[in-house]
């Protein structure tokens, strides 16, 4: 595990605040293999980061996706775009720090234009948003007039202000479904729209782009662990290839992920999705047990806990999302319509398998 280098010299807390910090740190944590040690190394940035929410009157807004010393250290919610994005709109607070990659706080800006956002790494990019720009979407639009466009909520804001409705992977199939005719542009993930494909009657017009994470695991891979492990829930994101998805015991996003662990735990679970969640999960279900593969996002990486202190204390002008009014009131629409349709379900359910 890697730790942020502690070099502000204005950290100043006793000993006692420290060893408070790092043991109630230690608590959650230890599941997740950092040390008491390890705690004590950040417990200083956490104090101080906490610190500065009140000061600041600030929400620090976590995907599942992100480290277990932000999630547990720092974050005021966790979880996944969908209930990010209905927390980012509802929050009182004054500003919002997104950990997570650029898009989530370009939608967090969106929900809450007239509050300050924070993204504390601003390189922090994703593949699938980056493969496709609101000029494509125009062309796609042109190329199939009329037909409605739903954008995957990982997509650039000036994406989202050219679709119909944004979703997330709890809830496309339940946005789709409420798209008018028989047609619909669905972009950019064209991996989610093959396993969605089969749920609807409407022809999906898709785009080719896959996320660098979901689109390396392997069907072979899922199925050794089946095999070595007669008891093994796989749990998938619909990013995956079909062929992954086909083993699935569930189908859907993080946040279905959660659910499903909640709802069978203790058991035997294997995450076909970013390390993240699973280091979250080992830490709020440690009666269960995790295993098999995960890959790494180096975007969500790039989040840390010193680059975070550095946001709130003197964020860099690139650090403060900013958004053409135009663009907002837009993509606004977009995303609202979303958020009324419905809070989301997983496509595949317990395989016949209780």
């Amino acid at each position: 595990m890697q730790q942020p280098a502690v070099e502000f010299s204005d950290l100043d807390f006793s000993p006692g605040q420290i060893r408070r910090e790092a043991e109630r740190l230690y608590e959650h944590l230890r599941h997740a293999e950092f040390s008491l040690a390890e705690c004590e190394l950040i417990a200083p940035l956490t104090l101080e980061i906490n610190r500065l929410k009140e000061e600041k009157r600030a929400v620090i807004l976590a995907h599942s996706y992100q480290t277990p010393d932000i999630i547990y250290g720092i974050a005021d919610y966790s979880g996944d775009s969908l209930g990010l994005s209905r927390h980012a709109a509802e929050s009182e607070a004054e500003v919002i720090v997104f950990c997570g990659v650029r898009f989530m706080a370009e939608t967090a800006k969106v929900l809450s234009p007239h509050k300050t956002v924070l993204h504390p790494a601003p390189d922090a990019g994703c593949s699938l948003a980056d493969s496709i720009t609101a000029g494509e979407v125009r062309r796609l639009k042109a190329e199939h007039p009329g037909v409605p466009v739903v954008c995957y909520i990982n997509t650039s804001a000036e994406v989202k202000a050219e679709s119909d409705a944004c979703c997330t992977s709890a809830n496309a199939l339940e946005v789709i479904e409420a798209m008018e005719g028989d047609e619909v542009i669905f972009i950019p993930d064209q991996l989610m729209a093959q396993n969605l494909q089969p749920y609807t009657k409407k022809r999906l017009i898709t785009w080719q782009g896959t996320c660098i994470v979901h689109e390396n695991f392997m069907a072979e891979t899922v199925d050794y662990f089946k095999r070595r492990f007669p008891d093994l829930k796989v749990l998938v994101h619909t990013e995956c290839d079909a062929a992954v998805v086909a083993h699935a015991d569930l189908a859907g996003s993080t946040g279905n992920m959660v659910e499903y662990v909640r709802s069978h735990h203790p058991g035997r679970f294997m995450l076909v999705t970013e390390c993240g969640l699973a280091d979250r999960l080992r830490v709020e279900f440690p009666e269960s047990e995790f295993i098999g593969s995960c890959v790494l996002c180096p975007y969500m990486k790039r989040i840390n806990l010193r680059n975070v202190l550095q946001c709130m204390k003197e964020p860099r002008p690139e650090q403060i999302v900013e958004l053409p009014e135009e663009v907002i009131r837009r993509a606004r629409r977009a995303i609202d319509r979303m958020l009324e349709i419905g809070r989301g379900r997983p496509l595949k359910v317990d395989n016949g398998k209780g």
